[in-house]
């Protein structure tokens, strides 16, 4: 079964200094038809002016995945981390029992873009952990990237779900095909672009799930970034 979340059809909000776009229900944005899908919770495509941001504050028992795609974003945090992470960057956050931190775009001139994850951990109450590295576009182009897994594997940050989260930059006519194991569902997010995915076509901001499909072939309609969620 697949099922299309059309980019206007998310939830919209515009505070001005943030401009953001929410698949699923966030903040005062509520759709009891869109609370998340499996364990990913959160999937917000946020854009933010010039030294916009967002002060200080918590979180606590989530797995967080922040994909920067344009401009510069300036992190600080309760556990001593503080960095500045760019295009092809990407931080993970288990919050665990508890932390706090702001997040700020680091230009005073350029807007800021990236999207915000989040997934809902298998277990409550551990300590919390930082991390992030750097994804070129060479390791992501007409394949498939494994930024994130439960088990690290090649290379990937570590989460404390049964998750992996992939990212991939598709050329215009190049075929991407992932098999998806029984029992296990996909999310896929056009980041900018266009592609066919199984006959259909998404363009940017689209996203769709698929669950008892057996493969899920990728073909860019032009040169197109893409997140995937393998999800259990």
């Amino acid at each position: 079964m697949i099922t299309i979340r059309h980019a206007d059809e998310r939830g919209q909000a515009d505070h001005g200094w943030l401009n953001t776009n929410f698949t699923f229900s966030f903040a005062h944005y509520h759709d009891p038809d869109h609370m998340g899908f499996r364990s990913l919770r959160v999937l917000n495509d946020d854009v933010i002016g010039p030294a916009g941001g967002f002060p200080t504050h918590g979180h606590d028992n989530m797995e967080i995945v922040t994909y920067v795609i344009e401009g510069a974003l300036e992190h600080r945090d309760s556990m001593g981390t503080g960095s500045v992470l760019r295009p092809g960057d990407v931080q993970r956050m288990s919050a665990g029992t508890g932390i706090t931190h702001s997040e700020f775009n680091h230009s005073k001139s350029e807007s800021l873009r990236l999207i915000q994850v989040w997934l809902l951990p298998e277990e409550r109450g551990i300590t919390p952990e930082y991390e992030e590295k750097s994804f070129s576009d060479d390791a992501k182009r007409n394949q498939l990237c494994l930024m994130v897994s439960a088990d690290g594997r090649n290379g990937s940050m570590r989460i404390h779900q049964d998750a992996s989260i992939y990212s991939s930059i598709i050329e215009e006519g190049a075929e991407i095909i992932h098999s998806i194991t029984p029992g296990r569902h996909v999310w896929i997010q056009i980041v900018r672009g266009a592609i066919d995915m199984n006959g259909t076509l998404l363009s940017e901001g689209d996203g769709a799930s698929l669950s008892e499909e057996t493969v899920i072939t990728i073909t860019g309609r032009q040169e197109t970034e893409f997140l995937l969620f393998d999800l259990a």
